[in-house]
């Protein structure tokens, strides 16, 4: 079965730190592709931060589409929302038969991992790749069998603040991938309170 790593994100814009620990996951861990599940809603973010899904779905396939061993995924889009990881799980196994799971996540998500829906089912059914945020220390003798703290660098580049430096005029082309920046200025995005 192929062994694929589901990199959940809003992806609110996708930035070069996603695809510098997607690429880390592939060449370290044992993941052949990295599909980008880009969530509509993440039930511990403010929607009204949010560009739509589609936009932000689009921005993620453009910084992808060059890379064969990634892809942009869209299955939450036709889910309820808000997203819950365990419900996408789930229909990605119903649509995918020929594919092995597993997901990557921030420490910080761990951290707060028994908050999500159906944590227990998640831990026990699939494999769990943790990457080092700035600010969470974990124990690995403290986390669940299922989970693998992993060596990637430490990469702190923040979504909001590529939104906020947008809206502030400022340039920021080396953040994120030049295809992405480039259709970020030619929709205008970023600019108005909202986003």
């Amino acid at each position: 079965m192929k062994q694929v790593g589901l990199f959940f994100g809003s992806f609110n814009p996708i930035h070069i730190g996603h695809l510098a620990l997607a690429n880390y996951m592939l060449e370290f861990e044992n993941i052949e592709e990295i599909w980008f599940v880009v969530s509509p809603q993440n039930p511990f973010k403010n929607a009204d931060e949010l560009l739509s899904a589609e936009q932000r779905l689009e921005m993620v396939r453009i910084a992808t589409q060059k890379e064969p061993k990634y892809q942009a995924e869209d299955i939450e889009l036709s889910l309820p929302i808000p997203s819950y990881t365990i419900d996408t799980l789930k229909a990605l196994e119903k649509k995918y038969a020929n594919c092995c799971f597993s997901i990557i996540m921030g420490a910080d998500n761990i951290a707060r991992f028994e908050h999500w829906k159906s944590a227990e089912e998640i831990i026990a059914r699939y494999r769990i790749y943790v990457y080092p945020r700035l600010g969470t220390n974990l124990n690995s003798h403290t986390l669940p069998d299922n989970c693998k703290i992993t060596a990637a660098p430490l990469i702190e580049i923040a979504s909001s603040d590529i939104r906020q430096w947008i809206k502030e005029g400022k340039q920021t082309p080396f953040f994120l991938p030049a295809k992405v920046f480039e259709y970020i200025q030619s929709k205008g995005l970023y600019l108005d309170d909202k986003n």
